[in-house]
């Protein structure tokens, strides 16, 4: 195992213990505001582009299409009573521990691009990104998030390639949570 791998473990089972409440509240919150499941399931490109399902708590009303959210028309009209809370508090990314605890993700990599996005999927394979486990944050993430333009974040993902250490993902966590308490880079 990994160093990566054997952090990835330790600090995922770190934040559930620490996070159990705010799990248990923030599920409580979903299923009280709207009708629904509590966890939406989302078809993901993985490691050498293997499908994968990654759960986030529900911020968008049910049957919203499943596309990037800059690609909907009023995004803000499809979210739930706290789906704009649960965005920009990136709450909704929580359940994302599971996918890292099963080896699915990493806490740092390249976002896992959604089944349906095959410009970013394409590029980031002849780029060779897709060899990479998709991450809970990554470079690109901290460098523009929902903004950056396909080429831009694939680029992002290649320099992450080459980059990548052990101490470049610590200070990718930490970057995370600056912007996270910031709301940086968060469109709705």
């Amino acid at each position: 195992m990994t160093l990566k791998r054997s952090f990835d473990i330790l600090l995922a089972i770190i934040a559930t213990v620490i996070l159990l409440i705010p799990f248990v509240l923030v599920a409580l919150m979903v299923r009280l505001t709207s009708k629904g499941p509590i966890l939406y399931w989302s078809s993901r490109i993985g490691k050498n582009n293997v499908l994968f399902q990654m759960p986030k708590f529900r911020s968008m009303k049910v049957g919203t299409p499943a596309v990037a959210t800059h690609l909907l028309s009023d995004p803000k009209s499809l979210l739930t009573p706290i789906g704009s809370f649960l965005r920009k508090s990136s709450l909704d990314e929580l359940p994302q521990l599971w996918n890292i605890l099963k080896g699915d993700m990493s806490f740092v990599g390249p976002r896992p691009a959604l089944f349906n996005q095959d410009d970013l999927i394409e590029q980031r394979t002849i780029a060779g990104v897709h060899t990479l486990t998709p991450g809970l944050t990554g470079w690109a993430q901290i460098n523009g998030r929902d903004e950056l333009p396909i080429p831009q974040k694939v680029a992002l993902d290649v320099e992450y390639m080459h980059l990548q250490s052990f101490w470049f993902d610590l200070k990718i966590i930490f970057l995370t949570f600056l912007k996270v308490l910031r709301k940086d880079g968060i469109t709705h």
